[in-house]
Formats: structure tokens, sequence, C-alpha cells
């Protein structure tokens, strides 16, 4: 009686029943042969389980640095130059990773992009490391 009791107030099991919980019906081997033949009797999967990730996408139309004075002073009307020149394209960011470049449309009453360059895999693959 006094053994269950303090079995009972121990929330660890006895060693007996850990021994009985790590003796698997299945050893290691069979179960990753079970796993590959799971694996094999699936077709190979493409990319569609990817389609519903939501982005972030962004357009840039240039940069500037500025001081708090100046950026606290401006109002309405007022003009920040960027550092881009006016026909340079516009740069295209997905999750803040540049992968495009195009120029400005307007379509309806909104404003759009139309892709002049799509930055190569490569190059995107080497902008990973920055």
């Amino acid at each position: 009686m006094e053994t269950a009791d303090k079995h009972e107030n121990n929330p660890r099991p006895a060693p007996e029943e850990i021994k009985d919980l790590l003796e698997d019906e299945f050893s290691d081997a069979e179960v990753f042969e079970q796993q590959a033949s799971d694996t094999e009797d699936r077709p190979p999967r493409g990319l569609e389980f990817l389609y519903d990730v939501p982005l972030q996408v962004s357009v840039e139309m240039g940069r500037c640095k500025i001081l708090l004075r100046d950026l606290l002073s401006l109002g309405a009307g007022q003009i920040i130059e960027l550092d881009k020149m006016a026909d340079e394209p516009l740069d295209l960011y997905v999750n803040s990773r540049l992968v495009a470049r195009g120029r400005p449309v307007k379509v309806g009453d909104k404003f759009g992009i139309k892709l002049t360059e799509v930055i190569s895999a490569g190059d995107r693959i080497e902008q990973l490391g920055r």
C-alpha cells in the first residue's frame, strides 16, 4: 500500500514502466523501411503545396537619407528627392529580396509595375548571403 501511494504521488514512471515503454514493437530498421516505402508509394510532390504561402511584395521608387530635423519639418506639398533618376526602372522586392525591375504603369485608378527584367535565380541566391 505504501509503495502504491508513493507511485501515485510521483509523476515519474517506475523503471519497469520506462523499460516497457522503450521496448518498441518495431526495430529502428523496420521503421526506416516503412517510412521509405511510404514515400515510394506517393507520387512526387511539386511546388503546388507552396502556392498558398503569403508573400510581401513591395516596389521601391528610390531611397534618400534625411535628417530627423528635416523629416519633422516636412509638410503637405513638399518634395523629397530620391536617389534614382526618373528614367530608371523601379525595383520589385518579395519578402525584402530584389526579384525584378520594371516601369510604372497606371491600371484603371491604380498604379502597377510592368516587369522589364527578372533577376536570375543565381543572382537571387547570391543575395541570400547579404
